[in-house]
């Protein structure tokens, strides 16, 4: 059995960064002529001259959190896609909202060099647990999936009593979804006595996978890899079975930036991750995620020799991500704005037993009956999420501008 989805992934390093600078020079191009958002941006940007990391760092950085603006200016996708919506395969909304587009071709997205390394080939059967609904992460598996030869059970999020049937049903031989949702599933098919023997591996992302959660899947006889990738941007970069670090994808050229800058950190520094996609649909040119890593020195012992980052250690801003979902400081803002009776509110992010975990505390000075229940319906409406809700005095929540506190630990 190959140990490597292509030829590609044991590249010489110099080799690839000069197919990766030739390419870039073309994305360039080609993104001035279709995209005219794009091509705004890169206004007086000579892309015969884009061909080094170097020139590269000269170039505007786009922003996540602008793209909501963006997209609102210029509709639906903010100028940024070199085709129109009516030619696109999919189309998805992620809260923001975010207009999200799928093109045509074999694994648009390219996430089956991930699955690959998670151990997934062909006539294996894949049970997807990403959502389906709205936002594109089941869709990104599932045609991963299908490219490597993988028949595929769309499970979504939620159910967990028929997951738990479902995999035993078709004995699915792995999962894929956010690592706490595996442990919940895997928990309780134990609390049902169901023995899922078939389930051997596990390719999850959308949150974070912890050493004690990694350890309490493999308890389970699930060997658990993890990947990490954006509804923008696609798989960005994927563990192997090394585990030593994540290895960035074909597809794109990681930059790790000073964050709020356009300046690249030294090797090892954390940074804000900027990503240029050398996708022809949606070529996005130094895209900020507000995600922070950082550049590890060498390459894998697996044998790929593409660059590796740390993996996903927080936000450079305070937009978060809570059990697979993006929130926004504005989303926050829209649901205080809702309750006239909010002085001030904060998410508290958190994390329990491998679960996300979410609380809106709120000031209030007299909350009357009924205010937190409905503050919850809000917040699950406005963000999809469910978040207990936590009233609390006026001058409870420090006065610092923070809107979104990220308390889970990433070591």
């Amino acid at each position: 059995m190959s140990e490597h989805y292509d030829d590609l992934e044991t590249r010489d390093p110099e080799v690839r960064e000069t197919a990766l600078m030739a390419a870039l020079a073309d994305a360039v191009a080609h993104a001035q002529r279709s995209a005219p958002g794009l091509a705004n941006i890169l206004a007086r940007v000579d892309p015969a001259a884009v061909t080094s990391r170097a020139a590269l760092a000269m170039l505007p950085v786009t922003r996540k959190s602008d793209l909501m603006t963006l997209q609102a200016s210029a509709p639906p996708f903010g100028g940024l896609t070199a085709a129109p919506a009516r030619e696109m395969a999919r189309l998805f909304l992620s809260p923001g909202p975010i207009a999200d587009p799928e093109g045509h071709g074999r694994d648009w997205w390219r996430f089956g060099r991930a699955l690959f390394a998670a151990g997934f080939r062909k006539g294996d059967i894949l049970h997807n647990c990403f959502a389906y609904h709205f936002t594109p992460a089941g869709a990104m598996l599932e045609s991963a999936a299908h490219a490597l030869g993988c028949a595929v059970f769309a499970g979504g999020v939620g159910q967990t009593e028929m997951q738990v049937q479902a995999i035993a049903h078709f004995s699915a031989d792995g999962f894929a979804g956010t690592p706490d949702f595996l442990k919940i599933v895997l928990d309780k098919a134990a609390e049902m006595q169901v023995a899922l023997t078939s389930l051997k591996k596990a390719l999850v992302s959308g949150g974070a996978l912890t050493p004690n959660l990694r350890r309490d899947i493999a308890a389970h006889g699930v060997a658990v890899l993890q990947c990490y990738g954006t509804a923008d941007l696609g798989l960005i970069a994927y563990e192997s079975p090394a585990l030593e670090g994540m290895i960035v994808d074909e597809g794109v050229i990681v930059e790790i930036l000073r964050p709020g800058t356009g300046d690249p950190v030294p090797e090892g520094d954390v940074g804000e991750v900027v990503v240029t996609a050398l996708n022809r649909e949606y070529p996005l040119i130094r895209f900020a995620t507000g995600d922070l890593s950082a550049i590890l020195p060498g390459t894998s012992p697996c044998g790929r020799t593409a660059p590796r980052i740390k993996g996903w250690m927080g936000r450079a801003d305070q937009t978060t991500k809570v059990r697979g979902m993006f929130v926004h400081p504005g989303q926050i803002d829209r649901v205080v704005k809702r309750h006239t009776e909010i002085r001030r509110a904060r998410l508290v992010v958190g994390s329990a037993d491998g679960k996300d975990s979410a609380i809106l505390l709120c000031e209030c000075d007299t909350p009357p009956p009924g205010l937190a229940e409905a503050i919850g319906i809000t917040i699950q409406a406005e963000c999809k999420l469910r978040a207990e809700i936590k009233i609390v005095n006026t001058g409870a929540i420090p006065n610092d501008g923070k809107v979104i506190e990220d308390a889970r630990s990433y070591r």
